[in-house]
Order: C-alpha cells, then sequence, then structure tokens
C-alpha cells in the first residue's frame, strides 16, 4: 500500500505509450462504491474476488497494470501476473508507506492502524520478493524517474 503503483504505472505507461489500468479504479467503477465501501459492505473476500476478475480481464491487453497492494495474496492473481507479463515490485520502506498512507486521502480499511499496516506489509514482503523486479524506492525519487529505473532495468 502507498509504494507507489498507480502514479508510477501511469508514468511508465506514458514512456511506453501503453494504456495504464488501476485496478482499484475498476473496481470502484464496477461496484458503485468506494474500496472502503465494498469492503464495509461486502468485506474483504468479495473485494478480492473482484481484484481477481478485473486481473483476469486486464492481464490479456499490453497495458501497464497496477493491482492493489493486497493482489499478489491470491495464488490465483501471482499466476496471471507472471504468465501475462513481468511483475515490478516498488520496494519501498514500511515507514515512507506509512507516511503516504497517513497523508492520502484515501480511506484504507485494511491499514487503519500502524499496527495493522505493518502486520499486512510484512505479511506480503516474501510474495512481494518473488516479482521479476525489484526496484527500490526512496521519498525523493519522482515517479518518471522510477518508470526510467524499471525501464533500465528491463534492458538488461
Amino acid at each position: 500500500m502507498a509504494s507507489g503503483k498507480t502514479t508510477v504505472g501511469a508514468a511508465l505507461a506514458s514512456l511506453l505509450d501503453r494504456r495504464f489500468l488501476d485496478l482499484d479504479e475498476w473496481i470502484v467503477a464496477r461496484a458503485g462504491c468506494s474500496i472502503a465501501d465494498l469492503i464495509a459492505r461486502e468485506g474483504e473476500e468479495r473485494f478480492r474476488q473482484m481484484e481477481t476478475e478485473a486481473l483476469r480481464e486486464a492481464a490479456g491487453s499490453l497495458a501497464i497494470i497496477a493491482p492493489g497492494g493486497g493482489a499478489i495474496t491470491r495464488a490465483a492473481n501471482r499466476e496471471l501476473m507472471s504468465q501475462a507479463g513481468i511483475m515490478v515490485w516498488l520496494d519501498a520502506p514500511f515507514e515512507l508507506c506509512w507516511q503516504r498512507i497517513q497523508q492520502d486521502e484515501v480511506v484504507r480499511p485494511l491499514a487503519a492502524t500502524e499496527n495493522a499496516a505493518r502486520e499486512r506489509y510484512q505479511q506480503r514482503l516474501p510474495l512481494y520478493q518473488q516479482a521479476q523486479v525489484r526496484i527500490a524506492i526512496n521519498s525523493h525519487q519522482t515517479p518518471k524517474e522510477i518508470a526510467k529505473a524499471i525501464l533500465l532495468q528491463l534492458s538488461q
């Protein structure tokens, strides 16, 4: 959460002249409500099901796709992502992610407290580490600089 997937994904898509898809935005459009409201109304499992549906639909395109931070927790999603493209891990330290979460206007029901956010971060870390490309993130980088770092790694 809050590693920069959406902003970096959009910057990368722009550099590559590709379509950009944010799966959270797809879910909000389909559900007709915010993710926080969807989770409150139908539960996290329904949200995860919709996330998998969105990923399955998007996986066949040549788009740059920004999944939610928890999409990787489902084995089916990891398989879809690895088959459909290259998984890039934006390796932002927890402290930076937490700072961004606190500053963000988006309600993150799965990271309501620092402890809850840290626990999810730690649980997901081994899954993120399976990505083919790892990009270390710090607070001084711009989305375009990070996108260029991704392109550099992909060209090696």
